[in-house]
């Protein structure tokens, strides 16, 4: 969320920025009641200078005797006015304020301008994709054959938009999550923690879900209960409320969690495969950073996301997002792509953002420098998502044969070098 008087004292700088996102946000409304703020105040004030000057009159009639009466009803009636346009004054400020909980973050001055997802530009590309021999498949075929991965059933089980593992295929989805899980707290100073999968809407309002995203989310009937959309949601809120030692910044968590999302309004978008799904697993990073320091650590946070990719051998490239493809929340994204054959396009499988003061301002999180507290910023970024870089493996890795060799850095985890079939 915005800071209102920052929002005000550059309200046109901040408007025009805002307005190369996508679906700029219309602030007319809130221009209208910030004029009808000041206009009340700037009464106010005139109101209270007749009011005193009233008062002052009054008194010396008084001590000439004179009858006050009318002149003391007439200063009732200003202080009745008076009141009266404080009143509208901080209703008008109370509704601005509702009005910035749904005005996005203002990209970074980095941030190109653009339209969409056409106009990001892509600052690295690491790998080259693999060439075969043969036509390769997609994951939603190639998993059924070799029995890993199944479908129809899970559709029976629940509905579209969900995937049931077999044997090798849920072993794989575990070897990842460890790697994961043990590259970034071994070797890239992360802190693991295993937070609640079920948030409050306190939580999700701190990290920009709602109110305006409602329709993404799945709720709990008959509750304040909400399934996790992202390990961002509950790892950010860890610290909701509280104030930390700008000392000890930046603070690293890392985190595994199932995600949930109803993926409203993205119907016909990678409906085939498990790339877009309501049930999916992921690996989080999240840091908490002193503001002079944020985007150093957005570089690092990005660079750590890479390098599961570069220890797995795969071809990815690294995009920051334009201001017509950037999230609600966001000042800053890199999008990381890896490369699957199977759809012969690179696809999202991290967005790395710096949230700067946005969610640390609707969440209450500050820091400390001795006596002085302030906002501190928030980043995130996925270490990955686990179901796409499954996909990513099974397509890359294929062969002629149709099994998989796993990569090198997964066989501790999976004690195998080939996925050949149904296996146990």
């Amino acid at each position: 969320m915005h800071d209102l008087s920052v929002f005000r004292s550059q309200f046109d700088a901040i408007a025009a920025r805002l307005a190369t996102r996508s679906n700029p946000p219309n602030l007319d409304q809130f221009r209208e009641l910030d004029r009808q703020r000041r206009s009340a105040i700037t009464q106010v004030e005139q109101l209270k200078a007749e009011k005193n000057a009233a008062s002052k009159e009054i008194g010396k009639l008084k001590s000439q005797g004179a009858d006050t009466s009318e002149r003391q009803q007439q200063v009732r009636e200003l202080g009745d006015r008076i009141a009266e346009l404080d009143r509208q004054a901080k209703e008008a400020d109370e509704r601005c304020t509702e009005l910035l909980e749904g005005v996005p973050n203002v990209p970074h001055e980095s941030v190109p301008v653009g339209k969409d997802a056409e106009d990001n530009v892509e600052v690295r590309r690491v790998g080259q994709p693999p060439k075969f021999d043969f036509e390769p498949k997609a994951h939603w075929d190639l998993g059924p054959e070799l029995g890993i991965l199944d479908f129809d059933r899970a559709a029976k089980i629940t509905g579209a938009r969900f995937a049931l593992y077999w044997g090798l295929g849920a072993k794989l989805e575990r070897a990842l999550i460890n790697f994961m899980l043990d590259v970034h707290t071994r070797e890239h100073g992360y802190t693991e923690v295993l937070p609640p999968f079920i948030v409050n809407s306190k939580s999700l309002f701190g990290t920009g879900q709602l109110p305006k995203f409602k329709e993404d989310l799945f709720q709990l009937a008959g509750t304040d209960y909400y399934l996790i959309p992202t390990a961002e949601v509950p790892v950010t809120n860890i610290y909701r409320d509280e104030t930390l030692e700008a000392s000890a910044l930046p603070v690293r968590l890392c985190a595994y969690t199932p995600c949930f999302r109803s993926e409203a309004g993205s119907y016909g978008r990678d409906v085939r495969g498990i790339i877009r799904q309501h049930q999916f697993q992921k690996v989080e990073l999240v840091k908490f950073a002193h503001p002079e320091h944020s985007y150093d650590e957005l570089e690092k946070l990005t660079a750590d996301a890479e390098d599961i990719l570069r220890r797995l051998g795969l071809a990815f490239r690294t995009v920051v997002l334009s201001t017509g493809d950037m999230g609600f929340s966001s000042a800053k994204t890199y999008d990381i792509e890896v490369w699957l054959p199977g759809q012969n396009a690179y696809k999202e499988i991290s967005s790395c953002s710096n949230f700067e003061a946005f969610q640390a301002r609707r969440a209450g999180i500050r820091m400390r420098t001795g006596k002085k507290t302030e906002l501190l910023h928030t980043l995130n970024g996925s270490g990955l998502a686990v179901g796409r870089t499954w996909v990513a493996i099974v397509e890359n890795y294929q062969q002629k044969d149709g099994s998989v060799v796993v990569p090198e850095a997964l066989r501790p985890y999976l004690n195998l070098e080939v996925i050949r079939g149904r296996s146990e």
